[in-house]
């Protein structure tokens, strides 16, 4: 089976390793030692803190699985590899909604360390997209389920 490429900036690359680090050398204690606590209780054929505790190691042990799996097949994205002339996965783009002229300013990453909130969109989203390999000035057309959005891309830099 040919397991997917993950692609990471550096920061998303730190970032997944400092949290694989934290399940590994925190989370699995503290669990364990939760578990260790809850069989002392007694009966754990009814014991929900046995329960609660060993559904959170098997959530654990899961994302460690998943986490390896992606840094194992990780392309990280070098910052001499963006381009400053077209978009690409590691390029701060500033883009101009051109219905209602707002401008916002978004990180082009790899879906593993897309984050809405912090603006940080995956190549995979529909504005990442549509911005994808497209230069300064350029106007694109984002479907989205409300319609379409014309988005005009007004910078570009690393």
């Amino acid at each position: 089976m040919n397991d997917k490429q993950i692609i990471l900036t550096q920061d998303g690359l730190k970032k997944l390793e400092e949290e694989l680090e934290t399940l590994k050398s925190i989370k699995r204690r503290e669990v364990a030692e939760r578990i260790k606590v809850a069989i002392g209780y007694g009966d754990i054929s009814e014991n929900s803190e046995y329960e609660d505790a060993k559904n959170e190691q098997a959530f654990i042990e899961g994302r460690i699985i998943t986490l390896e799996k992606m840094l194992r097949n990780a392309r990280i994205i070098n910052n001499d590899e963006i381009d400053i002339d077209t978009v690409s996965i590691g390029s701060i783009v500033t883009v101009e909604d051109m219905e209602f002229g707002d401008t916002m300013e978004y990180a082009i990453v790899g879906t593993a360390e897309s984050d809405p909130l912090q603006n940080k969109i995956s190549n995979e989203s529909p504005v990442g997209k549509a911005i994808l390999g497209k230069k300064k000035g350029t106007v694109v057309e984002v479907n989205v389920p409300a319609g379409i959005i014309q988005y005009k891309i007004i910078d570009i830099k690393k």
